[in-house]
């Protein structure tokens, strides 16, 4: 296949970085199933969840790093075996500490939303670089709304085996189509891995993120808790001193602090925790019992069905948006997307008695995170050299993923701070969550709001190849 075919690639990249986003939802809703045919408890079938995003938050700014050094393509192989071989795991694992193994290794997939977008900066034209990355990021956001969505009837008509059986097909194609058709990147960073900063990389994120996923088992003023967190600044500290002195940085911390880069992460960081959060909670609150005295009692399907909106929202926005990048610019469809997030939020904490409700919310911030999605990865894309795309944009998720952390530890503390007699949550516990997480995305779209104005195109893709070392230039 001719090298300037990119159709082909786009489908590749899709389709591995859309099932990695499914995994990431799928499990959630069939976790008290998974806890009865495994025979574990509550707290111990979490874990499941807690070890992919400990594993991706991991993975994600290593291996995009990892690409931009050895190569996109040849790493983008052996991540999409890697999840093909942790579904397999999943799909046989006879009991829970196997299955925690296989979302371990599962979690390597979230290098894939790096390595997609350098590849995409790569191979594609650069009048054609905006519009597939916005694409790839609607699909990036559909993948999560498909999880939700479909993990009820899969469970229900199948098993719950089944949410791994059916990824193994998709990711073994998109494995073998990309060894045959993807080409392997000409654009590679000079240095080698900074391994030690790799370790401390590792290190202060899941001290972080573990206390934060599971403060409410724990307890947010135990030792565990109190020592990680002392421990993950520790390691940041450490890691910061590390990265700024090495020769060949894991992260390049200059890049950080470009304006365009540390103001979308920033927005990244607070939409991230609303967005998250929103999609824990959500369906916990429409499956409460109404009497509760809120709620609609509804089962896993139907409260995936009422997210439906917010999936089909998420994909069209997150397409129109590349359309509307050229005239109006990501920062605009940043601080839009976010604003949306804000509205669906503060509309949810003042009306939810009715379930048309519920899918109107959805819809209204399945429009903002497919607007946000797109936006972000456009703007980190647009403001770092090529060679460290991968692990700018890798970074730029991760603090996504821990802004969503923040928010669901948050919002769970307001939720289950205090329960009724019959051990459900106060309605009042959804009120004021809703209300964090509304003025959290009121905070993202003031933060978009700094990002700075282009005032000049710089080149992309193979244009940029003649100009590789060029300082990037503030994105529009």
């Amino acid at each position: 296949m001719p090298r300037t075919s990119t159709r082909l690639t786009f489908a590749v990249l899709a389709a591995g970085a859309g099932v990695f986003s499914m995994l990431q939802s799928l499990i959630a809703p069939a976790l008290p199933t998974v806890q009865h045919a495994l025979h574990t408890s509550q707290s111990t079938a979490t874990w499941v969840m807690t070890a992919y995003l400990l594993s991706a938050s991991v993975f994600t700014p290593i291996l995009g790093r990892v690409g931009d050094l050895v190569g996109k393509k040849r790493t983008l192989v052996g991540v999409l075996l890697a999840v093909l071989a942790g579904c397999l795991l999943a799909a046989l694992a006879p009991d829970i500490g196997v299955l925690i193994v296989a979302r371990v290794i599962q979690g390597v997939g979230g290098a894939l939303f790096p390595l997609s977008f350098g590849i995409i900066r790569d191979e594609f034209a650069p009048s054609r670089v905006p519009g597939a990355i916005s694409n790839l990021s609607a699909v990036i956001a559909a993948g999560g709304g498909v999880g939700m969505v479909a993990a009820g009837p899969i469970v229900t008509a199948l098993d719950y085996r089944w949410l791994f059986w059916i990824p193994v097909g998709i990711v073994a194609a998109a494995a073998l189509i990309a060894l045959r058709y993807v080409p392997e990147s000409r654009d590679r960073a000079q240095g080698s891995v900074n391994w030690l900063g790799a370790l401390l990389l590792s290190g202060w994120l899941v001290a972080l993120l573990l206390p934060l996923s599971r403060a409410g088992v724990w307890g947010w003023g135990s030792a565990r808790v109190t020592g990680l967190l002392l421990l993950a600044a520790v390691l940041l500290a450490l890691w910061l001193t590390v990265e700024a002195r090495s020769r060949s940085p894991l992260i390049d911390l200059r890049i950080m602090r470009l304006p365009a880069v540390w103001t979308t992460n920033l927005a990244a960081l607070l939409f991230g925790a609303g967005m998250y959060a929103i999609w824990s909670f959500l369906p916990g609150f429409v499956q409460t019992p109404r009497t509760a005295g809120y709620g609609f009692g509804a089962s896993v399907t139907a409260s995936g069905l009422l997210m439906l909106p917010m999936l089909l929202a998420m994909f069209v926005s997150g397409v129109l948006s590349g359309r509307l990048e050229p005239r109006v610019g990501a920062k605009a469809l940043l601080a839009a997307g976010a604003a949306l997030g804000a509205l669906a939020l503060g509309f949810l904490a003042l009306w939810h008695d009715e379930q048309w409700q519920v899918a109107l919310v959805a819809g209204v911030f399945g429009l903002g995170i497919g607007l946000a999605f797109a936006s972000m990865a456009n703007l980190i894309v647009g403001s770092v050299p090529a060679a460290q795309t991968g692990a700018a944009t890798g970074m730029n998720a991760n603090i996504r993923t821990i802004g969503g952390s923040i928010g669901a530890a948050v919002t769970s503390l307001l939720v289950t701070g205090r329960l009724q007699p019959s051990g459900l949550p106060y309605e009042s516990g959804y009120t004021h969550g809703f209300t964090l997480l509304a003025l959290l995305c009121l905070g993202a779209a003031l933060a978009a709001l700094l990002v700075p104005v282009r005032r000049a195109a710089r080149p992309s893709g193979p244009a940029a190849r003649r100009t590789p070392s060029a300082a990037p230039a503030p994105v529009r």
